[in-house]
């Protein structure tokens, strides 16, 4: 039987929490009487105790100077737009709205629909990566489809309806947690160090380029995981076999500069 690490990795970790919380809560030290006390005692410290403040997290500004930047640098983007055309934003760690922009000048000239969907990412990408595991949600596609072991994980958490804006009005959202969970490209973790400090939601062209603009405007953020720009990347069966955390191909899918083909054409109609 699969057993997700994203699932594991969040369960251990409330584990831990709770284990913890419990002990500095007493102020007994380690005794017979508290038999894990000296075990937990020698398990290193959570990352944990993140400001949540907007203000150590990129500002609109940021967001709209390398929504212009990330297209062109590390190559293609691909997509129907090149990533040219794309909403961003970002969530603090409690999934409150910091900020979002737009590429383009007019505000309504890219799809008025992404402004949501890329505030839903932000918050998905936040909300299922812990400190020491991030999760694109790129990485929650297969999981999420019927047979799989997160199917069902968008109902949790469904945007909410009072946060839709006009696409001139896209910051009337700032400060309030607006939710969503989306399972394809284009949300990413945001961290600083070894703690997650919040996440970045792309939107506006296919999920494949999606996924590449947050990546690239992470990176230039210098918010990527402990481990690199590349630890939470899209994953294709066609390049990277069977996994778990696979996601389909998009129309003129590009990924760090290569292109690695397009969706698969529709039959039987």
């Amino acid at each position: 039987m699969f057993r997700c690490p994203a699932v594991i990795a969040v369960v251990a970790a409330g584990v831990l929490a709770g284990v913890a919380g419990c002990s500095s809560s007493s102020s007994k030290g380690p005794s017979e009487t508290q038999p894990g006390a000296a075990a937990d005692a020698n398990r290193p410290p959570q990352a944990g105790g993140a400001s949540a403040r907007c203000s150590d997290l990129p500002s609109a500004q940021d967001l709209k100077k390398w929504l212009r930047t990330a297209p062109g640098v590390e190559g293609e983007a691909g997509g129907l737009f090149s990533g040219q055309m794309e909403w961003a934003t970002v969530v603090n760690r409690q999934g409150e709205i910091c900020a979002t922009a737009v590429a383009t000048d007019d505000p309504a000239s890219a799809w008025p629909g992404s402004q949501a969907i890329s505030k839903a990412k932000a918050y998905t990408a936040n909300a299922y990566s812990t400190d020491g595991m991030p999760l694109s949600t790129a990485r929650l596609y297969t999981l999420s489809q019927p047979g799989h072991s997160l199917w069902g994980v968008a109902e949790p958490n469904p945007f909410r309806a009072e946060c839709l804006a006009a696409p001139s009005d896209m910051n009337a959202t700032n400060g309030k947690i607006c939710g969503g969970s989306i399972a394809f490209g284009g949300g990413v973790p945001l961290y600083k160090g070894k703690t997650r400090v919040g996440g970045l939601g792309v939107s506006g062209d296919t999920a494949c380029a999606d996924h590449e603009i947050a990546k690239r405007i992470r990176h230039l953020a210098q918010l990527d995981p402990e481990k690199g720009e590349f630890a939470d990347d899209i994953i294709y069966t066609s390049a990277d076999g069977a996994s778990p955390f696979a996601h389909p191909l998009c129309a003129n899918t590009w990924r760090n500069g290569k292109r690695l083909g397009d969706e698969a054409k529709a039959s039987s109609y």
